[in-house]
């Protein structure tokens, strides 16, 4: 039997940011639509159905099934993310080419590629002793490679929030994994120069992250977007405006419907509910964690692993960027921002994580 716990905290979760959706992007949706929710019909149909379905499918799906699929899963990774390259096929959005077209139809492949490449990294983990991944050559070198293929065609999107995500859940696998701690220093000393070039060549990079040291230098430029997001989550107080009275949703706060929801959320729900949710989110992460620790093979462990931490790390990218302590990656809060692809992949992975909760090891 699924968890019931992480089935209800879940089922919290889902409809907790379609009731959020609704209320921040009704403004925007009214004003671009003439529907007010325009945004939350297409999360429904295009977001919440595939992944209630998806949920079901893999809660279904023995989760050992995948472990067959796991050097596919890099293929298919790699092929999703060149995809966006070809013309007639990838859309631009702004100065991204992160979408693919079919049709009226739009997906956002490094959403996918996030559970796709989990899936790989865990089936090549279980085939590796703790001496091959100690090993330089059966273990450094071809993570480092599987894992810089991904990050090279994630920079040239440029998706440097996804890229974030997956490099981060990656070596929460990799290390989980047993993979000794000294290579935390190189990737220290790797991801520090990656940062200091991507500064180099793309000046706007190193401009954000200076404006989220200090976000007054800019306030209508630059610093815009997070000056206006502590300026919403100020306002809620301790109990809020009350639902759908934001005012920063009226053409105020940037991406407002997406990467900016959390900001509406402190605006009207206030500090104690948002820390309510906030303990929504702990809870159905721990749950998360419990699962993996009683997983009955190093499979399960690492996708069980890698699901938390990917929800984890993305969860704390995006709100720690609205409160103002991480720079703004435009990386969406899992289950509750908007965005058809990246809820019905997060579904399809929580199900994945319900299905190795019925298999777990009696304590």
């Amino acid at each position: 039997m699924v968890d019931r716990k992480l089935l209800f905290l879940l089922g919290g979760l889902t409809v907790f940011g379609l009731a959020m959706l609704a209320s921040a992007s009704w403004p925007l949706g009214f004003d671009k639509f003439h529907d007010g929710y325009y945004f939350l019909k297409h999360q429904a149909i295009f977001g919440l159905i595939p992944g209630l379905v998806g949920a079901f499918a893999a809660s279904r799906i023995p989760y050992g099934q995948y472990r067959k699929y796991a050097g596919f899963m890099l293929l298919a990774s790699i092929g999703l993310l060149i995809l966006v390259f070809i013309p007639g096929v990838g859309a631009n959005f702004g100065s991204a080419k992160s979408w693919i077209t079919v049709g009226t139809f739009s997906v956002q492949p490094s959403e996918i590629v996030k559970l796709t490449f989990l899936i790989y990294l865990a089936g090549w983990m279980e085939k590796r002793s703790k001496d091959d991944l100690h090993n330089v050559s059966t273990g450094l070198i071809p993570f480092i490679i599987s894992l810089s293929v991904i990050m090279l065609l994630l920079i040239l999107q440029p998706d440097t929030g996804s890229m974030a995500i997956i490099v981060t859940m990656s070596l929460v696998v990799y290390f989980v994994a047993g993979a000794p701690l000294r290579y935390f220093l190189l990737f220290g000393g790797l991801g520090v120069s990656l940062l200091w070039a991507l500064f180099k060549i793309s000046p706007y990079r190193a401009a954000r992250f200076t404006t989220f040291l200090h976000p007054e230098l800019d306030p209508l430029g630059i610093g815009y977007h997070i000056n206006q997001a502590m300026l919403a989550i100020g306002s809620g107080g301790l109990f809020g405006l009350g639902y759908g009275h934001s005012t920063q949703k009226f053409a105020y706060l940037p991406e407002v419907e997406g990467d900016s929801i959390f900001a509406v959320v402190g605006e009207e729900m206030g500090f104690i509910f948002t820390i309510g949710f906030l303990l929504l989110y702990l809870a159905f992460l721990f749950r998360g964690i419990k699962i993996a620790e009683k997983a009955p093979d190093a499979f399960g462990k690492y996708l069980a692993i890698g699901i938390v931490a990917w929800f984890g790390i993305q969860a704390f990218v995006n709100i720690g960027a609205m409160v103002g302590v991480l720079p703004i990656t435009g990386v969406p809060l899992p289950f509750i921002s908007y965005g058809g692809t990246s809820l019905a992949v997060c579904l399809t992975a929580a199900g994945i994580l319900l299905n190795i909760s019925t298999h777990l090891k009696e304590e």
